[in-house]
């Protein structure tokens, strides 16, 4: 062999051994990670074996309490429900006696509506009543003859007595105010003029 091919032979040599001692090394490190995951393992099921445990007892009394927590919801549930009724109840007794008042109010409008037509049926017949009577005297003061009307107005008082007058014809008021006294036919003539001032005159 040449010196060439003895130093080849030495190089694949040192290459293959180094190869096999970095593939020995992964193995090596590989057990002890194993060795080190599986005793975790082991102590933490050590460990968690007692919680595991209690967890089961815990389950098993919330298990056990589940249907005392349901009635109790159940019964929650059944008392706002009669509350709800009741409050249902109260409300429609409400609403019916409002609608009771409402009734009666109307009526009452009704009745006072037809009081208060019959009291204007009355006040204007009353009205008319005593328009004819005011008409029919003062046609019988201006049918007298002028000294006795005069005698009877200056009996009078001056509003009243002008009230007759201012209903005459001119000319009959003027025959019986003429034969008053001054003093009498100038307080019936002071209210007259009132009267009239009295009267817009735009």
């Amino acid at each position: 062999m040449t010196r060439v091919q003895e130093e080849c032979t030495i190089r694949k040599g040192r290459s293959r051994t180094g190869t096999l001692a970095i593939i020995g090394a992964f193995l090596v490190l590989s057990a002890g990670l194993r060795l080190v995951t599986e005793a975790g393992q082991v102590i933490a099921s050590e460990g968690v074996a007692p919680d595991k445990t209690t967890d089961t007892s815990q389950a098993t009394s919330m298990d056990l309490a589940r249907p005392d927590d349901l009635n109790a919801a159940f019964e929650a549930i059944r008392n706002r429900e009669a509350r709800l009724i009741e409050r249902e109840a109260e409300i429609s007794e409400r609403e019916a006696t409002l609608a009771a008042a409402e009734d009666a109010i109307d009526a009452e409008l009704v009745l006072l509506e037809e009081a208060e037509k019959s009291l204007r049926e009355t006040i204007s017949r009353a009205a008319e009543a005593a328009e004819d009577d005011l008409s029919q005297l003062t046609a019988v003061y201006a049918n007298m003859k002028p000294k006795q009307a005069a005698a009877l107005f200056e009996q009078m008082d001056a509003t009243f007595a002008a009230g007759f007058l201012g209903r005459m014809a001119s000319d009959s008021a003027a025959r019986i105010m003429a034969g008053m006294t001054p003093e009498k036919a100038y307080e019936i003539s002071v209210e007259l003029a009132g009267r009239n001032a009295s009267i817009p005159l735009d």
